[in-house]
């Protein structure tokens, strides 16, 4: 099918990522049982990163997808690496102490060489762009921005990160929307897609057994086996990952009741003149909003901005109307840009917006629930896994242990809880 008129069945509208992409392979349906040492359930970051480092070192491994590779998150984010985990370095040692902290952003920070490495050695051009900001859209919020960089320097030994006062904010970004901010240098963005295929090509050219179209439908771990049913065969390992992220629905119970979806919506803009103002230097944005909107210009030129999130399973009518009223907040004089495209997707959350990592059933292991810094992270926590299994280092250990609780209501009431406390928050930014 081609890439120009692929419609994913389960996110809303063609992304200017799968429009663009110049090759996105496909890979057949499992057709008949299989057996391998390690089943990995989601063809995203982490279990196509997973596979790759698996199948290195010569373990055979299958990756089932219930759709395509890049359909879910992976495939349609921001693009933003970020830096450190959702919860920042400073709030980790608050609760932590500033050992466990370290630790985690060192975790962090290798995740970022991490991409950089593989993709270099695997001849991946991610369009990777150096530089992110995150501005303060209130004033009382720049203490805790300016306290953020000094203490990233000082105690984290990370440099890359300074205070933007209002002026050199507005000159960065080419709005005076904001009040200030940081800039990060130590970080980027990238183009998802282009990671996503060529990650599912690396595992491909090792031995990894990759089946799109093939849909678990129960995972059973009963006398040292596994066993993942398709519908198309059985799938039966010694070891399981399940990488489904915001996309599991009910094939895993416990990654569900921890790991939640909500909904977030992109626009691509045309390509902006050269002489634009906006972003001249081509970082990303986040801003401080808990209802996050985060926008970029790429390489080409485009404004790729989210921001609308929703926190149902429901898609608004029209995606472009929505972004397009965001941006001429940003950037009045955009309010009549032409948007090329227009998707959305599921971003997994969790309660305390750490990473949900656990041993669901003996032998299967699930991950997910990045909250947003999934780009970077996903990708190395599949690779740490594998890196476990392997009999290597358990750095995994460190994620593993953060408290994730399952988000209350059980499975009847979370999702209207979780809706009403969001739209609380979404409130509280505008107000």
């Amino acid at each position: 099918m081609p890439a120009m008129t692929y419609q994913s069945p389960i996110s809303p509208g063609v992304s200017y990522y799968e429009a663009t992409i110049s090759e996105r392979p496909e890979y057949p349906v499992m057709d008949g049982p299989i057996a391998v040492d390690v089943a990995i359930v989601g063809g995203g970051f982490t279990g196509l990163s997973a596979a790759v480092t698996l199948a290195k070192a010569g373990v055979s491994v299958a990756v089932i997808e219930a759709h395509r590779f890049g359909d879910g998150a992976s495939g349609r984010n921001g693009g933003q690496f970020g830096t450190g985990f959702r919860t920042s370095a400073p709030e980790h040692e608050a609760a932590f102490g500033l050992e466990r902290a370290r630790e985690l952003f060192a975790i962090a920070e290798d995740a970022k060489a991490h991409v950089h490495t593989f993709a270099r050695d695997e001849g991946i051009d991610i369009e990777f762009q150096p530089g992110q900001m995150s501005v303060v859209h209130k004033p009382r919020y720049l203490d805790e921005y300016k306290a953020y960089a000094e203490t990233m320097a000082s105690r984290f030994d990370y440099p890359h990160v300074r205070f933007m006062d209002a002026a050199e904010t507005a000159e960065r970004l080419g709005s005076t929307r904001y009040h200030g901010g940081v800039r990060d240098m130590g970080t980027g963005h990238i183009n998802p897609m282009k990671l996503v295929v060529g990650t599912a090509a690396a595992a491909a050219r090792r031995g990894a057994l990759l089946f799109e179209q093939t849909k678990a439908t129960a995972i059973t771990s009963q006398n040292g086996k596994v066993t993942i049913e398709t519908g198309r065969g059985a799938l039966q390992a010694e070891h399981c990952l399940v990488a489904v992220n915001a996309y599991g629905g009910a094939v895993e119970p416990v990654s569900a009741a921890h790991v939640m979806p909500i909904r977030s919506f992109i626009g691509a803009t045309v390509p902006l003149p050269a002489d634009s103002p906006v972003l001249p230097g081509g970082e990303s944005v986040d801003d401080s909003r808990f209802v996050v909107r985060y926008f970029r210009r790429n390489a080409e030129g485009r404004l790729l901005f989210g921001g609308r999130e929703a926190y149902t399973a429901d898609n608004p009518g029209d995606i472009t109307r929505h972004i397009r009223r965001q941006i001429a907040e940003i950037y009045p004089a955009l309010k009549d840009v032409e948007i090329t495209h227009a998707w959305g997707g599921s971003v997994g959350i969790t309660m305390p917006r750490e990473p949900f990592v656990r041993e669901v059933q003996p032998r299967v292991t699930s991950i997910g629930g990045f909250s947003g810094h999934g780009v970077m992270l996903s990708n190395f926590t599949g690779r740490l896994y594998a890196e476990r299994l392997l009999g290597g280092s358990d750095r995994l250990k460190a994620v593993r242990e953060l408290k994730v609780p399952p988000f209350p209501g059980g499975r009847r009431f979370r999702k209207p809880l979780l809706t009403l406390a969001l739209t609380w928050f979404a409130m509280r930014d505008r107000v």
